[in-house]
């Protein structure tokens, strides 16, 4: 009688499926997206993200949500752009019945990100949501904050991005931004200013007086990419820095 298949044996099989179905001209144009050598199988986002839905739904079928997780964090190791980013697609959409124990989970796969891509698939589709379900959990952002890896440091900014376009945690956007202003990484100093970018975007009344405040401060790419989405004239009163306009006459 055949054993019933382990989440370890359904991730393999994941795995198999991921690699004959993608495109190596695809695997090969990606790498222009990265300053690092990455390993791709060539999945499209949109392509990965639709052949995760049956996946996911045959599991929870057949299975359990307990399983699912398993096999996502199964995939969430190693180097392959494309199964990590599969991983977080399975579980997307069904963060509302992850508990406390889940997001542990996740804060664990931080430390497992190879690339941008698989970083801010994590944040954005699972961390992200997660906070605002239960912002309690956005005391965690300034763990990460002081962290020594740079991708928990990125998360800090990054998991904030979907409160922040709901009015949520202006506080815990602040008190990130003062802990990272001096990181000198530059994917930290990206994910910072994106996470200014959205909350200046959509909330300009309560965040340009913050970026008035920083500005003198802040490394040149996260005030560039804050401004990104203000006037041309809100961009220039911004970027123009106070210590040169408020210069005293000279003697």
């Amino acid at each position: 009688m055949p054993t019933a298949p382990t989440p370890k044996d359904t991730a393999e099989q994941i795995r198999h499926e991921l690699q004959i179905g993608g495109s190596a001209q695809h695997a090969a144009g990606v790498q222009r997206f990265f300053k690092e050598e990455i390993q791709s199988h060539g999945w499209y986002t949109a392509a990965l993200r639709k052949a995760a839905v049956p996946t996911r739904k045959k599991i929870l079928r057949e299975k359990s949500l307990d399983y699912l997780m398993k096999v996502a964090d199964n995939l969430f190791r190693g180097d392959i752009l494309e199964e990590k980013v599969f991983a977080v697609f399975l579980l997307e959409k069904i963060t509302g019945q992850l508990g406390n124990k889940e997001f542990r989970i996740f804060e664990k796969w931080l430390t497992r990100v190879s690339t941008w891509a698989d970083h801010d698939a994590l944040a954005s589709y699972l961390l992200g949501p997660m906070l605002v379900s239960e912002p309690k959990r956005s005391e965690r952002v300034f763990v990460w904050a002081k962290d020594e890896n740079r991708w928990r440091r990125r998360a800090a900014a990054v998991t904030l991005i979907r409160g922040a376009r709901l009015e949520l945690f202006e506080r815990e956007i602040i008190q990130v931004s003062n802990l990272l202003l001096r990181d000198e990484d530059d994917m930290v100093q990206k994910g910072l200013g994106w996470l200014l970018r959205e909350w200046t975007r959509d909330y300009p009344v309560r965040a340009v007086p913050f970026l008035m405040e920083i500005r003198d401060s802040a490394p040149r790419l996260v005030m560039r990419t804050a401004c990104e989405k203000l006037s041309s004239a809100q961009r220039k009163k911004v970027l123009e820095p106070s210590v040169r306009r408020n210069r005293g006459p000279s003697l």
